[in-house]
């Protein structure tokens, strides 16, 4: 899908035709789309890297035109399991035109798009970047805290339950923040780069909005590692209390299978088709019995006075 915008009195219009100024947003091109920036003078290879969500956060130059990799959170709201995932955009910068292009429709240049962000101009190419980077790290925080307080539930689901299904969960939780660390430390190697690539001409305000940027970013890699740590910390906890369960339920077990052992062997032994004392007498069944509740209750107590019950 292929959208042409262009900013007016401080608002985004969409336009027909692509004219200096303006702002190409691409998502999931066809081949029209990719014939379509070839004669902007987009090489195909980035097209395709754009696509290519196992791509890392990169940037080079040729000639006038500057290609911007860079990793952005993403919700997947049909993943039942792992919604919070990362995604490839691609930036290219020319003499007059900003194209973005994406496999997937992004929250945060929606965000842009419909004006949801203040001081968004096509004209300004380094501002938009910029707008783009910190949306991008706005939603890195936003998707954390969620994490956060999805992982709060299933720790409280688990303190009820211990079950496989909430490990789970945690496990897949623990993917998205694997997932964010890897984008994050990739977008930090790219801002640093491209910062003293000095190929972006900056006022002094972009400069502060580029430093706030990359200290959200580190802000970000805190936070997922902390996470992580917590997550990794209560799936090693709750492993420990389901292999704990495990053994109490073994020896509850150990502790039945030995008070009837006893019992089990008077009552083989009355079973057997020999002569046995006192088998003729009318009242050896209830003594045999007595004596077999007798021994299981014997047994029993010398278990509870070694403390096999504790």
């Amino acid at each position: 899908m292929r959208e042409m915008l262009l900013s007016e009195y401080g608002k985004l219009k969409s336009i027909d035709t692509p004219v200096e100024g303006c702002w190409i947003n691409i998502t999931s091109p066809d081949s029209e789309d990719i014939s379509f920036l070839k004669e902007m003078g987009v090489e195909e290879d980035f097209v395709y890297d754009s696509l290519d969500q196992e791509e890392r956060a990169r940037f080079e130059q040729d000639e006038d035109l500057v290609y911007i990799i860079t990793k952005l959170p993403y919700f997947d709201g049909e993943d039942k399991a792992v919604p919070y995932k990362t995604m490839t955009l691609g930036i290219a910068m020319k003499s007059g035109y900003f194209v973005t292009i994406s496999g997937f429709k992004s929250a945060i240049l929606e965000d842009l798009i419909e004006g949801r962000v203040r001081d968004v101009s096509t004209k300004k190419r380094n501002r938009l970047l910029l707008r783009i980077f910190d949306r991008g790290t706005v939603y890195y925080l936003r998707y954390l805290k969620e994490i956060r307080r999805l992982s709060n539930e299933i720790e409280s689901e688990l303190h009820r339950s211990t079950r496989n299904k909430e490990l789970v969960a945690m496990l897949n939780l623990e993917k998205s923040l694997v997932f964010f660390t890897t984008s994050l430390r990739s977008n930090e190697l790219m801002y640093e780069k491209l910062k003293r690539a000095h190929i972006l001409t900056l006022y002094e305000e972009d400069e502060e909005l580029f430093e706030d940027i990359s200290i959200e970013n580190r802000q970000a890699i805190e936070m997922a590692n902390i996470y992580s740590d917590i997550l990794t910390g209560m799936m090693d906890a709750f492993a420990s209390v389901i292999s704990n369960n495990l053994n109490v339920v073994m020896k509850i077990l150990t502790i039945v299978t030995l008070a009837l052992q006893i019992p089990t062997l008077v009552a083989s032994i009355y079973g057997m088709n020999v002569a046995l004392p006192f088998m003729d007498s009318p009242s050896i069944f209830y003594w045999s019995m007595g004596l077999s509740g007798l021994a299981a209750v014997i047994v029993g107590f010398i278990l509870f006075k070694i403390r096999w019950f504790k």
